[in-house]
């Protein structure tokens, strides 16, 4: 099988395969390397951080695993997705498809730059960046899986659905079609979890358009531990809030830094058996 590298990334290497059974499809290889932050000059793994602090061996192979169960499971509710086939222990076969993004107006000048893929968060409760940016939410609260879209790269910029359409990245019709697709997967993921006695705080899709036919917005790159964050003891009242939030949630404001962590969050080493 012959292949050319198109992509590398935080947590998947992708090729472009150009021969064989699956020539002009696209093989995912899954990474060890794991996301988070730095602790008192310790490596603490957080997929909602998206710096590469460390390697967890085998986590390529867990991830890979964990994506085809949820694959299958968003084909058996008729959710589209690039997913075809997984082949080996961290590798995975997908349709082509093209990341969501747009070429820079103007490349001729210095800092210009594309926007090459979108990334879609989304959030059962305020907790992690998006409580950090907005430090009036009571931690933990129920927002009702809110989809904001990021710009990918070294750093995950924040970008408002008003500039995607503005700009011409997306149209008003894809953005709507988007969001609705992001929270139908939330909704069967948190599901899921949820029979397993879990709960699922946020996660963040990658959306994409498929290379060929009808170019159809479908979810592609992964679902996988790297891209969720789930919690132990969920306790909503009647309108969905946790009620143990004070007991869980320990937050800090120190040198205009502001910082939230949850006790009850469960290492992705913890659920994943769970479900493999």
């Amino acid at each position: 099988m012959e292949e050319k590298l198109i992509y590398s990334g935080k947590s998947k290497n992708v090729y472009e395969i150009t021969s064989g059974r699956y020539s002009g499809k696209y093989r995912l290889v899954f990474k060890d390397d794991a996301t988070g932050y730095f602790e008192n000059g310790k490596a603490v793994f957080d997929p909602g951080y998206d710096t590469v602090v460390g390697q967890i061996p085998g986590k390529g192979a867990i991830a890979c695993r964990f994506a085809t169960h949820f694959f299958k499971l968003l084909q058996e509710h008729g959710i589209p997705s690039h997913y075809i086939d997984t082949v080996s222990d961290n590798e995975m076969i997908v349709e082509p498809a093209l990341p969501l993004g747009i070429p820079a107006d103007s490349p001729e000048f210095p800092g210009s730059a594309p926007l090459q893929n979108l990334e879609f968060t989304w959030r059962n409760n305020a907790t992690g960046s998006f409580w950090r940016r907005y430090p009036f939410v009571r931690p933990c609260r129920n927002i009702h899986k809110v989809v904001e879209a990021w710009t990918k790269g070294d750093t995950d910029i924040l970008i408002t659905f008003e500039a995607l359409e503005e700009t011409g990245a997306m149209t008003r019709a894809e953005i709507d079609y988007s969001v609705e697709l992001v929270k139908k997967i939330a909704e069967i993921v948190t599901s899921e979890f949820g029979s397993k006695g879990l709960h699922v705080l946020d996660g963040k899709f990658e959306l994409g358009r498929l290379k060929y036919g009808d170019r159809k917005i479908v979810i592609i790159d992964e679902i996988s531990p790297d891209v969720v964050r789930v919690c132990r003891g969920y306790a909503p009242d009647k309108d969905g809030n946790c009620t143990i939030y004070k007991d869980c949630t320990v937050t800090n404001f120190a040198e205009g830094k502001r910082t939230i962590k949850n006790r009850n969050q469960v290492k992705a080493a913890d659920f994943i058996s769970v479900f493999l």
